[in-house]
């Protein structure tokens, strides 16, 4: 521990002892802090300033406006509309492919979503879940 860090914890424990530190807000509960434990600590303050100005990484982007784009191909009625979403669709999904690691990433991201949409709707889980069958209907060998 170097002198500041030693200087700041005297100083912590004698407001302690004074009882400075009794009545504060949220005394006696733990704190909420912010999910950001993957992030390097150097980075952290960046990142605070960067989220709470509003900033979203542009995969993040892309991916809420792939979820919209795929909400307004299911809900369109008419074949023009239908066609002009799945066209800008597909053009995200290359913009997002090829960002590095997006091909792969991209690809997870369809397949976790189908085998959710499976499972949400009753049917097969997939293979190497329990209880799933392969594509012939027939169940997984016991032990694998």
């Amino acid at each position: 521990m170097d002198a500041l860090s030693r200087l700041a914890e005297e100083r912590i424990r004698e407001a302690i002892d004074r009882g400075e530190l009794d009545d504060l807000p949220g005394a006696g509960r733990p704190l909420a802090l912010d999910d950001n434990q993957m992030v390097a600590p150097e980075l952290r303050a960046a990142h605070r300033v960067m989220r709470n100005a509003g900033f979203v990484p542009e995969e993040v982007r892309l991916r809420r406006e792939l979820r919209e784009l795929e909400t307004q191909v299911d809900a369109a009625t008419e074949r023009d509309g239908r066609v002009r979403a799945l066209r800008r669709l597909e053009l995200l999904r290359l913009r997002l492919a090829l960002r590095p690691g997006g091909e792969r990433a991209l690809l997870m991201h369809d397949r976790y979503r189908e085998r959710v949409l499976e499972r949400l709707s009753g049917g097969p889980a997939g293979p190497g879940v329990p209880g799933a069958q392969d594509p012939e209907g027939e169940p997984p060998p016991l032990g694998g």
